[in-house]
């Protein structure tokens, strides 16, 4: 095997590529400090039992493992930064009040999400601590949608979701709510929407039950009509009236969102079911050549901090960098200038005024031709000073 070979699913960034994606991070955590979420940034590697507490600990088969060579304790490669920032939350920080966060990095994945796909994924996010009110869900709902607006995405569909109906629907009719005990073969029907199966499934349970089950399985379209079809069909439980109650909070925000082309609800998504604790969101754009992109998710996970001692209410969202900069794509960096190798104070002068305007600026090493350099523009002797032409137009350069 040829030593420079990379393991499967992993990659060089090449640099068109990182030049789109360290201008979009950058953009986007501008936007973020605008929206008062300040940045942390969790170490890479951490002690095996920290980063699988609590929350984390679905992340067990997508981490790697490791053990140090200092301590001789077992640690992980991060799979997912959300269970450190709650760990700096609540017991680095440990603010009263509102904490608001983001942060940006690589996690690493034992196996690819998908074919063609790569197992160290950028993430960025958001996360809000210490509010239970659905006005927090609304907050970082809100910055995802205007962070990929003005990352360029047009035309974005959002899918809304609550866990807390099945929750509450499952408790009434006496079920295992944990969607892993006896009624998980029930969970994953309703989950997969399997109606065969969960026709079956629910037949000895009561007629409210057995209706409210079956009928959660189709409450899935656009956000106000499943909402008032839910209104009229599924029992008037407070937990249920709540949550789509906060759905229709969620997709009021949506639609008043410039870049928000559709909105719908899933009553019956359960993915992230043992994550999430209650409102949950995903946007999704289409990309050219069709396809869609998952443009980022997100929604509450309260108590994510109660295994590093503090159970604070949480909300927050993660999109993928890299992901995203494929999708809005953008154009290419202005060219480099290449700068002769010459001694004139003027054209020093003249190097450092294009590179505090934001030009790249190469200054030719003895002997370097602007031919063999990676820039279409030159800077040239013209009289007394010195200008930038292009390489079509100049003359020569020494």
């Amino acid at each position: 095997m040829r030593k420079w070979l990379l393991p499967e699913a992993i990659e060089d960034v090449l640099p068109a590529e990182a030049a789109r994606v360290e201008a979009l991070r950058r953009a986007l955590l501008d936007h973020f400090h605008a929206h008062g979420y300040r940045l942390v940034s969790p170490p890479l590697v951490e002690h095996l039992d920290s980063l699988l507490t609590g929350a984390g600990r679905d992340l067990d088969l997508q981490t790697f493992k490791m053990v140090d060579p200092l301590s001789g304790r077992m640690l992980g490669l991060r799979a997912d930064t959300t269970p450190q920032v709650a760990r700096i939350d609540a017991h680095l920080l440990n603010e009263t009040g509102i904490t608001r966060l983001c942060y940006t990095g690589s996690v690493l994945h034992t196996a690819a999400a998908g074919p063609g796909t790569t197992r160290e994924v950028v993430q960025l996010g958001g996360e809000l601590y210490g509010y239970a009110g659905i006005a927090a869900d609304r907050e970082v709902m809100q910055l995802l949608l205007s962070a990929l607006v003005s990352a360029g995405v047009r035309g974005l569909n959002l899918d809304l979701g609550h866990v807390g109906v099945y929750r509450a629907l499952a408790q009434a009719a006496g079920l295992d709510a944990s969607g892993e005990g006896n009624d998980a073969e029930l969970f994953n029907a309703l989950r997969d929407k399997d109606f065969p199966a969960l026709h079956d499934l629910t037949g000895a349970l009561s007629a409210v039950s057995r209706d409210a089950l079956r009928a959660l399985a189709r409450l899935y379209g656009p956000a106000r009509a499943t909402i008032d079809a839910a209104r009229g069909v599924l029992p008037s439980l407070p937990e249920v009236g709540q949550a789509l109650d906060a759905i229709a909070g969620l997709a009021a925000v949506a639609e008043a969102t410039p870049g928000v082309a559709t909105i719908h609800v899933d009553l019956a998504d359960l993915r992230g079911y043992h994550y999430y604790t209650g409102a949950t969101f995903s946007a999704f754009a289409s990309a050219d050549g069709g396809g869609v992109v998952d443009c980022g998710r997100g929604g509450r996970y309260d108590g994510v901090g109660r295994a590093f001692g503090r159970a604070r209410p949480a909300t927050g969202f993660t999109l993928d960098l890299r992901r995203l900069a494929a999708l809005v794509g953008g154009g290419a960096a202005p060219d480099a200038i290449v700068a002769p190798d010459d001694s004139d104070p003027a054209l020093a002068a003249q190097v450092a005024l294009l590179r505090a305007r934001g030009e790249a600026v190469i200054v030719a090493l003895p002997g370097e031709s602007a031919d063999g350099a990676a820039a279409l523009r030159v800077l040239e002797r013209h009289g007394n000073e010195w200008r930038v032409v292009s390489r079509t137009q100049r003359s020569t350069i020494s």
